[in-house]
């Protein structure tokens, strides 16, 4: 029953070919690069937040998983909120010196952007 899934095949209409087999479009993850070759960029961000201030963590090239736990480490560190999502780090509140600071000892590349 798994493999005829119609809410995977939503966009399909028909086909004529007796012989087609619908494949979804998974996306593969890219594999997570060492510490020493992230080239991670920290920012201040109030845009669309009501005025409140968060550090954003962008750059990250790795898996989910991988950005959930380094969002988890960054989160305990400061000891605030936040989340990791489409490829970004979001920390509440203006922690940015002591996010750039957490991550070059950790051993990533890591520099200040924006204002």
């Amino acid at each position: 029953m798994a493999d005829n899934d119609w809410k995977a095949r939503l966009g399909m209409v028909y086909s004529t070919n007796p012989d087609f087999k619908y494949e979804t479009g998974e996306e593969e993850q890219t594999a997570t690069l060492p510490p020493a070759q992230q080239n991670l960029r920290v920012w201040l961000d109030r845009k669309q937040r009501a005025g409140k201030v968060v550090t954003l963590v962008k750059g990250f090239v790795g898996t989910d998983d991988d950005l959930k736990e380094l969002a988890r480490l960054l989160k305990t560190k400061c000891g605030v909120g936040g989340a990791a999502k489409e490829g970004e780090i979001i920390i509440q509140g203006d922690h940015r010196d002591r996010v750039v600071d957490i991550l070059t000892r950790s051993g990533y590349r890591c520099k200040k952007a924006g204002s």
